[in-house]
């Protein structure tokens, strides 16, 4: 990403920001309780979210952080997922973006896996 391409990670039940930018959810299911007006999101991209086997596998284990984050990595590699992620890079290039999940821990979340590789680290 250029300097001054922002990429952030927020819960989506927290209320939005002015300086988010792009909203966009990244998981796959849709979160409990929350409406899409309320969420005001310019997209879903669910696309890029992990496998169904993946994310249970995973159960936002702490223990298990640092194997799912290179399993997912992986994942972003297939035709589908590398698509919807090029998509985001071309958001985070435009502007602020960003990620949101329903994930009570959004620091061991996928939306962090994917700031991370949209932040270059």
């Amino acid at each position: 990403m250029s300097e001054g391409t922002r990429v952030q990670v927020r819960r989506i039940y927290d209320p939005p920001e002015p300086d988010d930018g792009a909203r966009v959810l990244v998981d796959r299911l849709w979160p409990r309780g929350i409406s899409k007006q309320r969420a005001q999101l310019d997209d879903w991209c669910k696309t890029v979210a992990p496998s169904t086997d993946l994310r249970k596998w995973y159960a936002h284990d702490p223990d298990k952080w640092t194997e799912f984050g290179r399993r997912y990595r992986d994942e972003l590699t297939d035709d589908d997922r590398a698509e919807a992620l090029a998509g985001l890079r071309r958001r985070a290039a435009a502007g602020p973006l960003t990620l949101l999940t329903a994930s009570k821990r959004d620091d061991i979340s996928e939306a962090e896996v994917l700031r991370e590789v949209l932040s270059g680290e």
